[in-house]
């Protein structure tokens, strides 16, 4: 690893902006940094995965070292990983082989401490919540029967999905049913990705709705003053983390939303920080493009901060196209041509979803050890046929070097193919509305089933102002539907709205679909039994 010093002066950063966190790691003092200048924005999305993903973080790695390796001033812009994937399924996300950014088990485990100061800052404004509710009463300014603000634990905890608090009589509190989120679900910590300053991070905190009075008045954060609080634990969170990838591209890791339940972006200050230094900028959205991708467009562009992508990646994986095509996880390493054909229906609806959007794209395939060459020929054959740009990738093995003829796939769009970006629904658009656009264009669903308390939640928001909103629709990553079992390119099925919550701050209403749970739970063999620190302090067993 180089000095994190050297690696900032890449990007004409000077050490009066760094504040250290050792020898490899640092905060950026960001608003001096940011001008008008706009680096080109290259957005990595992906079909639908397998349970243990295709590689869209370390393919958006890769191609960051092969810009590097081409002259491009480039910087990378990724999320930061959360504890409960990676003591969970999916174990860490900083990337793998020779396209990782480090340090790795310092980036994976606690970093610099953001998404602690997001718990601590959700988990304050909670304790003030039933605070106000002990010393006011229940029927104070918050009605103890209608708190909505509950609790959060960056882990994998299923047990704590419902609790009730409160149980010892008044001394305690009053008793009511409540429960816990994982941080990454947190509005705070969609506040923080979405925030474009430390004020503006102040005022939409403040807009927190937490709960209602009992003449179904809304409550919000700064209502209750726990918004000068609240900043103050997320101030130093509010900065980006800078990295460095292994070949010693410059790395910003700031923020870490889900996609499958918040909207799955770093955050926009480093995004606009890194279009601001370098002429190339690399970030990924989380999933597929029916959520991340989605998201991305409709939410953080939507915000103006963020310019839409010059150009995307779609990353595909022959064992995700032979999973979609009914080939079950322990067979998907056996050679089936057939199978990638099958399979092939999914890649071809996000494609088709790219294009609704109207931004250039390449679609790539990155390569595994064990990839058939009549698989692979297979898959070159399928996409000439869609007409699209495409390319290999072998950044897991390679690093900069497996990536060239993506990245040089990449210039190609940016500068020779038509954009003509435009958002999926309009803002002032109803709310339903605007999920059954999604549901019907992205997702390919008939429509949509409104269970009866979702459509008054909804309906309440409208008349709350909230209408004009965008919409965060929280649903599995593991399907273009909202059931984890219909793999491919499910047809004639209905999307099920069962939940809705504003996030008011944030600046959109979650609506949830399914059976989504804000609160994952660990698999039975989870990658915390495989995880290890031996005698002299290194830590093994991470992926």
């Amino acid at each position: 690893m180089r000095p994190i010093l050297e690696i900032a002066g890449r990007l004409g950063i000077s050490e009066e902006y760094l504040e250290y966190y050792g020898r490899y790691k640092a905060k950026v003092n960001y608003q001096p940094l940011l001008s008008e200048k706009k680096g080109k924005l290259v957005m990595v999305t992906a079909m639908t995965p397998t349970p243990a993903g295709e590689g869209k973080t370390t393919t958006a790695i890769g191609l960051s070292d092969a810009l590097s390796r081409l002259g491009k001033k480039t910087c990378l812009a990724l999320r930061e990983p959360s504890l409960g994937p990676v003591f969970g399924i999916k174990g860490g996300a900083t990337g793998g082989g020779r396209a990782m950014v480090i340090p790795r088990e310092e980036i994976n485990l606690h970093f610099t401490g953001d998404i602690h100061a997001v718990t601590s800052a959700h988990n304050l404004l909670a304790a003030m919540v039933d605070n106000r509710i002990h010393f006011d009463g229940p029927t104070g300014l918050l009605d103890g029967r209608n708190v909505t603000w509950k609790r959060v634990l960056d882990m994998n905890d299923r047990a704590l999905r419902q609790i009730i608090i409160g149980t010892d009589g008044t001394f305690q509190g009053f008793a009511r049913e409540t429960g816990f989120d994982i941080t990454a679900a947190s509005e705070v910590m969609a506040i923080l990705c979405l925030a474009s300053d430390l004020k503006d991070l102040k005022r939409r905190v403040g807009n927190i709705l937490v709960g209602y009075t009992v003449e179904g008045k809304p409550v919000f954060a700064r209502d209750i003053k726990a918004d000068g609080a609240m900043a103050a634990l997320l101030k130093d969170a509010l900065k980006p983390n800078l990295v460095q990838t292994l070949e010693g591209t410059p790395a910003f890791i700031h923020g870490g939303p889900f996609a499958n339940i918040a909207h799955g972006t770093n955050s926009i200050i480093a995004t606009k920080l890194a279009l601001s230094l370098a002429d190339y900028v690399v970030t990924e959205t989380g999933f597929a493009s029916d959520l991340g991708a989605e998201k991305f467009f409709d939410i953080v562009v939507r915000t103006g901060q963020v310019p839409p992508p010059d150009a995307c990646v779609l990353v595909s994986t022959l064992r995700a196209l032979k999973y979609h095509g009914g080939i079950k996880l322990d067979e998907l390493s056996k050679e089936n041509p057939q199978a990638v054909v099958a399979g092939f229906e999914n890649l071809r609806k996000h494609i088709e979803n790219l294009r609704i959007f109207g931004v250039p794209f390449v679609v790539v395939l990155n390569l595994f050890p064990n990839d058939a060459k009549a698989e692979v020929e297979t898959w070159i054959n399928l996409v000439k046929a869609e007409g699209v740009r495409f390319a290999l990738s072998d950044v897991y093995n390679q690093g900069g070097a497996g990536g060239l003829e993506l990245a040089e796939e990449i210039i190609k769009a940016i500068e020779e193919d038509a954009a003509h970006f435009d958002f999926l629904y309009p803002a002032e658009a109803p709310l339903l509305t605007k999920v059954e656009t999604i549901a019907r264009k992205i997702y390919g669903a008939d429509g949509i089933k409104v269970e009866t308390s979702a459509r008054k939640k909804i309906d309440q928001y409208e008349k709350l102002g909230f209408g004009h909103y965008p919409v965060c629709i929280a649903k599995t990553q593991a399907s273009l539907s909202d059931d984890a079992k219909k793999l491919g390119r499910p047809r004639g099925w209905t999307l099920k709205v069962t939940d809705a919550s504003p996030s008011a701050g944030a600046g959109f209403v979650v609506i949830l679909c399914g059976d989504i749970m804000t609160m994952p739970g660990l698999p039975k063999a989870p990658q915390a039994e495989k995880i290890d620190v031996d005698d002299e302090g290194k830590i093994v067993g991470m992926i």
